[in-house]
């Protein structure tokens, strides 16, 4: 760079500096002289004008996440935080203070209105405001980001000095959500912002945050910004979108059912998962007990039971070991043995061999499951009827022990699945023994995790590709509509052969043949494949399996011939015999419409819930109501019409989504009058819809489908009616 460039770049820097010396100079002076701002034009010597000058952060909104349908599982909604006004020159519009004189009395009127705050910690807090000359002051736990009809409540009550802040707070509309999965975002008050918690709310923190703004400005005594004094720093950069691969209406029912699963069987847990058999894409993901994400005072585990729980499955581990010995070649098709009890010894070489029931070999005698003695039966009866000591026999004279520790190392068990963003646990190989080599076989002794039972079935289901679950479909910036990050179907590995995945899931066929022991959970005009499993539950602080509760579940698959949709539902309950299959059953049924995935015949008189039909929701906004009943007419659906308009303003489920068979659809309408209808039945999605609609909030208890609301049918509502419904 030249002498005389580098003159002229001094030049002109010292010319930027001295215009803004004599700006604020001339501000100085101005406000001096006319005793007001220059930019803002306020008065400075009015006593609502603080001296003091304000740097504060702007909060980034956090990403929302949606399901694949574009249904909101997670956002933020406005939140209101109390703010007490100390300042006993403040007045209202009539003259009167309007600043907080009494603090026990203002303590008081605010315990009516929210009874979970500390009076008295409140009335300390005043005191100790006033005693410090302070201006305004918030007013601790309890007070902080409260609902919309909270804060309206309280501001009915006119409190003096009691003003509200506006601020956010994180929404789950349909929670409980797959609680454990989508974990719960609340205010962290040490980083001052809303922060995940647990969950994908928590490991998804980075891209949901985004990165707050910092601004500063000159403040009235109100707490309010003095105009013309705002200056911008940073800009707050909003969190991504995340958007999941689960079904919102299919985890709905998974809820449902699982809650029914637990009170039915007096169960301790209860889990499904509902996965993509050629992509891995999990629709669905749930256990019980579970949570309110909305309210996280009590939650029950902070272990996701489907991810991080090692147990011994029982059963449902058989297919795998005759995966091995079909896809080594020394499966012996047609051939029979001899079931009830295995007595076994090794010989020198370490070989295990079946000797005579009742001679003393210091190893356990394994036996069928509940004593079952089936006689001489087929290998492939052995299956069908979950008999041990086909297991047994397979491992000690046809699959050798390498062969079958490759091939659980092959199907990903004791492995972390590595699927984004959701912790995992491994489990424990467990083979070392005779006793535990063959018991890992029909699932005990050897502990995994119910992910890695999902990804090894995969390869089973999908022809020996072996996918890796996910749930996570992509990360989206919500202004660019940018895709940040992008998942996609990825194979694991290809532990079987496509032949022997085909053969295997042929044996599985006869698991739902009549007297077998998946027979119970057929469902009409559905083609399944399945496997059972009941396992004992190993104590690890008594170091001894437990003698009264024990793991029940069934793998299942639909269709038979070309898997498309698999279900695993299990539960820990007492009840191993006469347990209730319909949760299992309502499930598999809705995967199978959430996916259109139709059985090979249908049900000769379909109830509700059993009709196969999926449909695309058209756009009935701004056209009649009777044009809209008609455009609806050939899709079997409830519709909910909202107000006593003859014309549609909006709509829920939205344009392009996909409804299904009794699902409800609401039209709002133009009308005047809104008025309550009869809720029975309708689920927590129903009730978000309707109060997306109309804006009248609706308090709700319990879980399932409503089942008492405390306004008649018919009666007249708006914002400021208090409904009030039940659900179980």
């Amino acid at each position: 760079m030249s002498v005389k460039e580098t003159n002229r770049k001094i030049r002109a820097m010292l010319m930027v500096m001295i215009v803004s010396a004599i700006l604020v100079s001339a501000n100085i002076v101005y406000t001096m002289t006319t005793h007001h701002h220059l930019w803002s034009g306020q008065d400075v010597l009015n006593s609502q004008i603080r001296s003091s000058i304000v740097n504060t952060s702007v909060e980034a909104s956090r990403g929302n996440i949606y399901d694949r349908n574009g249904n909101i599982i997670a956002q933020e909604i406005p939140a209101y935080t109390i703010v007490a006004y100390l300042d006993d020159s403040l007045v209202d519009e009539n003259g009167d203070p309007d600043y907080v004189s009494d603090p026990k009395k203002t303590a008081r009127e605010l315990k009516k209105l929210l009874p979970d705050i500390d009076e008295k910690q409140v009335a300390e807090i005043l005191k100790k405001a006033i005693r410090n000359e302070q201006m305004q002051t918030e007013l601790g736990t309890g007070t902080k980001r409260l609902d919309k009809s909270v804060m309206e409540e309280i501001r009915k009550a006119n409190i003096p000095g009691i003003g509200f802040v506006e601020a956010t707070k994180r929404e789950y509309p349909s929670s409980p959500f797959a609680s454990n999965l989508i974990g719960f975002a609340a205010y962290d008050e040490d980083e001052q912002k809303i922060a995940g918690k647990l969950g994908l709310e928590e490991s998804l923190d980075d891209y949901l945050s985004g990165e707050d703004g910092r601004i500063q400005y000159q403040q009235m005594v109100d707490g309010s910004l003095l105009p013309g004094t705002l200056n911008v720093y940073k800009e707050a950069v909003d969190g991504d979108d995340v958007i999941l691969t689960i079904d919102s209406n299919l985890q709905s029912i998974v809820e449902t059912q699982l809650q029914a699963t637990i009170a039915q069987n007096n169960a301790q847990s209860a889990w499904a998962i509902v996965v993509e058999c050629e992509t891995g894409k999990i629709l669905a993901w749930g256990s019980y007990p579970t949570f309110d994400q909305n309210h996280p005072t009590e939650i029950p585990t902070y272990q996701n039971a489907l991810s991080q729980m090692n147990l011994e499955p029982g059963s449902v581990m058989k297919p795998f070991v005759y995966a091995t010995a079909i896809d080594t070649g020394v499966y012996p098709a047609g051939q029979s043995y001899t079931a009830g009890s295995f007595t076994y010894t090794q010989n020198g070489a370490g070989k295990i061999i079946r000797v005579a029931n009742g001679t003393d070999t210091g190893y356990p005698v394994i036996n069928d499951a509940l004593g079952e003695n089936f006689g001489v039966i087929t290998f492939e009866q052995g299956l069908a009827f979950s008999s041990n000591i086909a297991i047994c026999e397979l491992l000690a004279n046809y699959v050798n022990y390498d062969q079958f520790s490759s091939y659980l190392d092959k199907f990903g068990f004791y492995q972390y699945v590595d699927i984004p963003f959701v912790p995992e646990q491994q489990g424990v190989k467990n083979i070392q023994s005779a006793s535990d080599y063959l018991s890992t076989g029909f699932g005990q002794a050897s502990s995994l995790t119910i992910l890695q039972l999902v990804q090894a079935y995969t390869a089973i289901f999908n022809d020996g590709k072996m996918m890796k679950p996910y749930v996570v479909d992509e990360i989206v910036n919500p202004h660019t509509n940018q895709v940040v990050e992008k998942y996609e179907p990825e194979v694991a590995g290809e532990p079987i052969s496509a032949e022997t995945a085909a053969k295997v899931r042929e044996l599985m066929k006869g698991v739902m043949a009549d007297g077998a022991t998946g027979a119970r959970f057929s469902i009409d005009g559905v083609d399944m494949i399945a496997k059972t499993g009941t396992g004992e539950i190993y104590n690890e602080e008594t170091h001894k399996y437990d003698s009264t509760v024990y793991t029940s579940s069934v793998m299942a698959a639909a269709p038979a011939d070309d898997p498309k949709i698999m279900v695993y539902w299990g539960m820990q309950s007492a009840n191993i015999i006469g347990y209730s299959e319909e949760p299992f059953k309502t499930i598999m049924q809705a995967a199978l419409i959430a996916n259109a995935v139709n059985g090979t015949s249908q049900p000769s008189q379909p109830e509700e819930g059993d009709t196969w039909a999926t449909y695309e929701m058209p756009s009935l906004v701004n056209h009649s109501l009777d044009y809209a009943m008609n455009k609806m007419s050939d899709k079997n659906v409830k519709i909910i019409t909202i107000g006593d308009g003859n014309t549609v303003i909006d709509q829920f489920a939205r344009k392009g989504q996909t409804i299904y068979s009794y699902d409800r659809v609401f039209l709002l309408t133009n009308g005047n009058t809104i008025t309550m209808p009869d809720m029975t039945g309708w689920t927590r999605k129903d009730i978000t819809a309707f109060w997306q609609l109309t804006g009248i909030g609706i308090q709700t208890s319990g879980y399932g489908k409503v089942s008492a609301q405390n306004i008649e049918p018919g009666t007249p509502i708006d914002t400021n009616t208090d409904i009030q419904v039940t659900l179980e």
